[in-house]
């Protein structure tokens, strides 16, 4: 009699246990989920509140762009880096270490991405300048930071970046650093998982 009470009252326990063991897998997927969306926003504020670095991604005014003069009396020298989050199983890097630029003259740089995973990832990449005082005055009319970036498990791709240094350019600046990290979106990775199985939610052969 009192094992079959014993029986009945672990019941109950096991489940309760196994309610909670699940819903603690839960908080912890979630977590991880959001720090993957935190990851970007965390280093926006160490580059510009730490380190000084402005970071800057977005299309410069076409209008504004074509009105600049090219000052053919002064060269500014404009440096390249590029990393990749721990995260992100890619290869990338700048085919240039730096060039040599005429203020006001649109100049083109290209960069490559390789996927080492066997896997499709969307990555996107996070871009910087310094010093901090010139970010202003960098203009990019075309970039791969304007958008996701989506490699497929062992494809690499050629990007270009083209800019414009605004002739405004403090006097006293000679070199620029354009930086880029690229992050894993994870996010848009998992629509993409999620957009390649079928209705029943099985993957097809």
């Amino acid at each position: 009699m009192n094992r079959d009470i014993d029986q009945h009252e672990a019941t109950p326990r096991v489940k309760h246990d196994a309610r909670g063991i699940a819903k603690t897998a839960l908080w912890v997927v979630a977590a991880s989920f959001l720090f993957g969306f935190a990851m970007v926003p965390i280093y926006r504020i160490a580059c510009e509140h730490v380190l000084g670095i402005k970071l800057s991604g977005d299309v410069a005014d076409a209008a504004s762009v074509a009105l600049m003069e090219i000052d053919e009396s002064r060269t500014v020298t404009v440096e390249f880096i590029a990393t990749v989050n721990s995260k992100l199983p890619w290869e990338f890097k700048s085919e240039k270490s730096r060039v040599e630029v005429h203020p006001g003259a649109l100049t083109e740089v290209w960069f490559d991405a390789t996927n080492d995973s066997t896997a499709a990832i969307v990555g996107n990449a996070v871009p910087s300048v310094a010093p901090s005082e010139a970010s202003p005055y960098f203009n990019k009319t075309e970039c791969f930071c304007f958008t996701e970036q989506l490699l497929d498990a062992g494809e690499s791709r050629r990007m270009p970046v083209r800019f414009v240094v605004d002739p405004q350019l403090p006097a006293g600046v000679k070199t620029l650093t354009l930086s880029y990290t690229f992050y894993a979106n994870e996010a848009a990775t998992s629509r993409l998982s999620f957009a390649s199985l079928p209705r029943d939610g099985i993957a097809s052969n």
